[in-house]
């Protein structure tokens, strides 16, 4: 049912979105009729709590408790129960450690699902750091020379973990770091004023960007390189995306899309089929980086400090897509 509508896609999203929040507000499971979605939800809210520990991470103690909300263009006060801010210590000689604000609890607060519906986009920016951000980071870390004297743009970034370290370590021309949830932008923007004397020469900037961009966009043949992570699970959005990836790449010149994404079942599949249909090219590695295959193969292998990991759900693979 790929060929549905854009309307039927947002109604599926939708939809799912409210039973989500119906559990939230009323508790129990969805009706035994309607179990397909029952296993949806299950997907789509589970919070990720583990990792592949890439780079090393510890609780800030001195937490600011204020954040630019750009959803509502003020300042508002936010309880120390809800944010956090994370100290990273990037893997790379004379980095500056690099802050991160985001929340910290499991709570669904109606705003969330009312900004989702708005902008039909979904709120998985907003839960934790998935595990792809964190590879993704740690790969851009392992290849500064890729990014050195280019214009990068992350997307779906959530936090912005992955394009913050590009901005700090590769010496790159400028970075971009977007998404499609004005809430996740507003810590974005937060996460770049806390690491703004980290970026040299670097220029940082954040952008609500919504995929599925119009060809006589700004951005347009912009971008020597895109990075993105774990933005391939909801099959709704894969034609949206791979237009936008089509749309902001550099023709003129060598440039590339680098993505990060478990296979989940079918999902990254269909995207593929997606970029392949679009004329782009593209290839997918398995084994990518040394330190992160020996995590995967100790997670497979029965490492308790990440139980119930499934190879196909939590490993992403490095997907590179060019003209």
């Amino acid at each position: 049912m790929e060929a549905n509508s854009s309307s039927n896609s947002t109604r599926n999203a939708s939809s799912l979105r409210w039973k989500i929040l119906k559990r939230a507000i009323l508790g129990g499971p969805s009706s035994n009729s309607d179990n397909q979605s029952e296993v949806g939800i299950q997907r789509i809210s589970r919070k990720a709590t583990h990792s592949f520990n890439l780079i090393p991470c510890r609780v800030k103690k001195d937490s600011p408790e204020e954040i630019l909300d750009s959803s509502l263009s003020e300042k508002k006060q936010l309880h120390s129960s809800r944010d956090a801010v994370f100290c990273y210590t990037l893997p790379v000689a004379n980095a500056p450690q690099l802050l991160l604000h985001q929340r910290v609890d499991d709570i669904a607060n109606l705003s969330d699902f009312e900004v989702c519906n708005k902008y039909d986009i979904d709120n998985t920016g907003l839960v934790c750091q998935w595990p792809s951000e964190e590879v993704l980071a740690y790969y851009c870390l392992a290849h500064p020379d890729t990014f050195r004297q280019k214009s990068v743009i992350e997307l779906g970034s959530g936090y912005g973990l992955a394009g913050l370290a590009v901005a700090m370590t590769t010496e790159a021309l400028e970075v971009i770091i977007s998404d499609g949830n004005p809430q996740v932008v507003g810590y974005i923007q937060h996460n770049i004023n806390a690491n703004f004397g980290g970026f040299g020469s670097t220029e940082v900037k954040p952008l609500m960007l919504h995929w599925g961009l119009d060809k006589d966009s700004n951005f347009s043949n912009k971008f020597d390189i895109i990075i993105a992570s774990d933005c391939t699970f909801f099959k709704e959005f894969h034609p949206e995306l791979v237009q936008t990836i089509k749309l902001l790449l550099k023709r003129e010149v060598s440039s590339e899309a680098i993505l990060f994404s478990p296979n989940r079942g079918d999902s990254l599949d269909k995207f593929l089929l997606k970029v392949k249909d679009s004329g782009l090219r593209f290839s997918v590695d398995e084994i990518y980086h040394t330190e992160v295959w020996k995590c995967n193969q100790g997670f497979v292998n029965g490492d308790d400090s990440w139980p119930n990991y499934e190879m196909d759900h939590c490993y992403p693979l490095l997907v590179r897509i060019t003209w």
